[in-house]
């Protein structure tokens, strides 16, 4: 029993390291924009939630945000709700105000407009999965922001760190199987009223609802990818570059 807790502990102090490193290499990309702002604020669209409730202290994509803030570059983060569970209106905006930083809710489909009309400078989402060729596997509807950011020029990146990365995968769309969970998440909406939860039924109470949790967002939409060694190009050669050890063995 001893040695597991040792090893959980040594785990989760290896992981906060990461994560502070993933906030040191994201932190020269916002200090970029922030310079080409003249020091007006950086706004960062984000999706669901990859911060330090599930990823210990820092979080991933929320590192850089923090390590940008705490060294007194003016940030405002985009906060998308996150449907059906809401991670990003519930624990992202939570989390980011205990920090102080800026930050406003909208809607899932409201980020192709914020970047249509100037509000968005960056997106740096998380990953569930990712393959060594570059496919991100990530909360459903972030394959939609990469195909918006793609569209209107703003860097799209994805802050992981490599034990995220799966080494043997190269083909995400086929490779990476999607969980469909309980309709009910979709159907239903929780809150809070007078204090106390509460679930009410949306949709006719006769039509079905699908929940697919994930999408996968090709590599060729992913602007790179901040690790826990640096930042790299969303390539197999580009991960491979900070991952040398990980190169296959040829025969």
């Amino acid at each position: 029993m001893r040695a597991a807790l040792d090893e959980a502990l040594a785990i989760i102090e290896e992981e906060a390291v990461n994560c502070r490193k993933i906030g040191e290499y994201g932190l020269p990309l916002i200090e970029a924009l922030s310079r080409k702002k003249k020091g007006d604020p950086v706004n960062i669209l984000t999706h669901c939630n990859a911060g330090w409730l599930a990823c210990i202290e820092y979080g991933t994509a929320t590192a850089p945000m923090y390590t940008a803030f705490d060294a007194g570059i003016p940030v405002h983060v985009w906060v998308d709700e996150t449907r059906p569970l809401n991670q990003g209106s519930r624990l992202t905006a939570w989390e980011l105000g205990k920090h102080g930083v800026r930050h406003t809710i909208v809607t899932d489909n409201a980020g192709g407009h914020l970047m249509q009309h100037g509000k968005v400078d960056l997106v740096i989402v998380g990953t569930d999965r990712t393959t060594r060729t570059g496919d991100v596997a990530n909360k459903i509807g972030t394959y939609l922001k990469a195909l918006a950011a793609k569209d209107n020029g703003i860097p799209f990146y994805v802050a992981l760190p490599s034990s995220t990365f799966d080494w043997r995968l190269t083909d995400g769309i086929t490779g990476i199987p999607i969980e469909e969970r309980d309709p009910d998440e979709i159907r239903y909406v929780q809150g809070l009223y007078k204090g106390k939860p509460e679930k009410v039924l949306v949709p006719p109470e006769t039509s079905p609802a699908a929940n697919h949790a994930f999408d996968v967002t090709p590599a060729r939409l992913v602007t790179g990818f901040i690790t826990e060694r640096g930042v790299c190009r969303a390539t197999e050669e580009g991960i491979l570059s900070l991952f040398p050890e990980k190169t296959p063995v040829t025969k």
